[in-house]
């Protein structure tokens, strides 16, 4: 199922895009301003079906870099919870690719309250996870104090988790709540306080360690 899901993704995507293509714009909307303007386009050929093909990118990209992790066996310990975040991202592009399909047959979609309300939903999961990382070169909180030291590892991460998921809650609430045009600013400032909270806190963690 691990290996099929993200084809199964990429086929929903595809059907849908089939299913509507001939009613889609010569010109697609892809990216949309904090206020929910569009201000990026794609022709119609590769708007329709380019988040299905990134779908099968990102999940390649992920599957393939621990392969080439110094640090691969400790992928085995934490197995479980990477899939988890591979899942959730790929299924967040999946989202985005029915809210793309959507304004373009012309709906009103509150694109800048939706978007952050699931990039919030999306922190949430990685949250929930973060704690059972384990050290690695390619995802968590890569600093140079917590790939030098396994124990400065699980703290900053067991802290990353709270942070994160915090952050996601933050970036759901404000999307509900907020004006629509705070949407964008308050995820943006929420995922940098979720990283570089425990970025900081991995290098007092590590400095005590020494002592």
């Amino acid at each position: 199922m691990r290996r099929w899901y993200p084809v199964l993704l990429a086929l929903i995507g595809v059907a849908a895009s089939l299913a509507v293509y001939s009613r889609l714009p010569e010109s697609i909307a892809v990216h949309w301003d904090i206020d929910g303007n569009p201000n990026g386009w794609m022709p119609r050929a590769t708007g329709a079906f380019f988040s299905p093909a990134l779908i099968l990118v990102l999940a390649g990209l992920m599957r393939g870099l621990p392969r080439v992790d110094p640090r691969q066996a400790n992928y085995a310990r934490f197995g479980e919870a990477y899939e988890t975040i591979i899942a959730a991202a790929l299924l967040l592009v999946l989202a985005t690719h029915g809210i793309v399909l959507a304004v373009a047959l012309g709906y009103d979609v509150a694109v800048s309250r939706l978007v952050p309300a699931l990039v919030g939903a999306l922190f949430v999961v990685i949250g929930n996870v973060m704690p059972r990382m384990r050290s690695n070169w390619w995802f968590g909180v890569r600093t140079p104090w917590t790939l030098s030291n396994d124990r400065v590892w699980a703290r900053t991460h067991r802290l990353a988790g709270f942070s994160m998921t915090a952050a996601g809650l933050v970036m759901i609430a404000a999307a509900l709540a907020l004006p629509s045009r705070l949407g964008v600013p308050v995820m943006l400032a929420a995922a940098v306080a979720a990283v570089f909270g425990p970025a900081v806190y991995s290098y007092l963690t590590w400095k005590r360690e020494q002592g």
